[in-house]
């Protein structure tokens, strides 16, 4: 939230929006002529929605000035990091290594045009293969990382290397992190610390009252397993939210009839769409807010 902290220019509603909403401020900044740099900070769940690739796509194609923080808390991108990867991380963004890659692409473009691509298209997969982002220099990305960010010595020269950096594009810094690190309740069992109320420092133990009664969840959940049981052809879908609307339950009993689609709520309904066609009756469950982002899958 813009009210919480200076640093915080954007306020977010649903995920996935940060690339996007930092473009805009980077094309606003190109046009008044001002050179600040403009950096947007996204998970590696956000990074699951379709629209963290829209935003990335478009600033690869207009080639701003942006840089993009990767938080990779899942370790589901990921290689191992150490040392070697600390060290390539800081090789590729410093200043010395961007110079002499411009010079050498200066260099190339002397040659015939196809032979210029190649050369480009070599340099970048040979980089790729080394540090993992194919993906990212594919959509136009200068990809840098990935880099332990618990390592503050291994962390802050690649982000000045960065910061400092005079070449336009946008760049993605991947960082990987460890949910609730350095807190070992929170470690162990890091789905409990996403949102917290009350709890013991100690051990953990969050003060939540129980009630006897059921919950709407865990009445959904129980009945669609025993339809499911009479139903061969029952599936779930969730969108990144398994525990919220119990499909993990529903994932114990029947995990291959079962689809987390990740943050991609559009997906999720035409996709269940697609099932439908099929003969199979898919149960979509999302909570209404994030279902706003699928209406118009809805109505058609």
């Amino acid at each position: 939230k813009r009210s919480e902290s200076e640093y915080d220019r954007f306020g977010a509603a649903h995920s996935s929006t940060s690339i996007s909403a930092a473009l805009g401020m980077a094309a606003a900044r190109d046009l008044d002529h001002k050179n600040h740099n403009v950096v947007a900070v996204i998970g590696d769940g956000a990074m699951s929605a379709g629209m963290a690739y829209e935003a990335m796509n478009n600033a690869g194609h207009l080639g701003n000035r942006l840089i993009v923080i990767l938080n990779d808390n899942d370790m589901s991108i990921a290689p191992p990091v150490g040392a070697m990867s600390a060290y390539l991380s800081r090789l590729i963004s410093s200043k010395s290594y961007r110079s002499l890659r411009h010079v050498a692409t200066q260099v190339a473009m002397k040659f015939p045009r196809p032979l210029a691509q190649a050369f480009k298209r070599a340099e970048e997969y040979a980089r790729g293969m080394i540090t993992g982002g194919t993906l990212f220099e594919e959509l136009g990305f200068y990809y840098v990382g990935p880099i332990d960010g618990h390592n503050i010595d291994h962390l802050l020269p690649v982000l000045r290397n960065v910061r400092d950096a005079k070449s336009g594009g946008p760049v993605l810094i991947h960082v990987v992190t460890q949910k609730g690190h350095g807190y070992s309740p929170a470690e162990q069992s890091s789905d409990k610390f996403h949102g917290v109320g009350n709890f013991d420092v100690v051990t953990g133990a969050q003060n939540t009252k129980r009630s006897n009664a059921p919950s709407y969840t865990s009445i959904f959940a129980k009945a669609l397993i025993k339809a499911a049981r009479e139903d061969d052809k029952i599936v779930a879908i969730t969108a990144a939210m398994p525990s919220g609307t119990g499909v993990d339950q529903f994932a114990v009993e029947y995990p291959e009839r079962c689809f987390d689609v990740g943050i991609a709520e559009q997906h999720a309904v035409t996709f269940a769409a697609g099932l439908a066609t099929q003969g199979y009756k898919p149960f979509v469950a999302i909570y209404s807010t994030f279902l706003q982002r699928a209406y118009d899958q809805i109505v058609h």
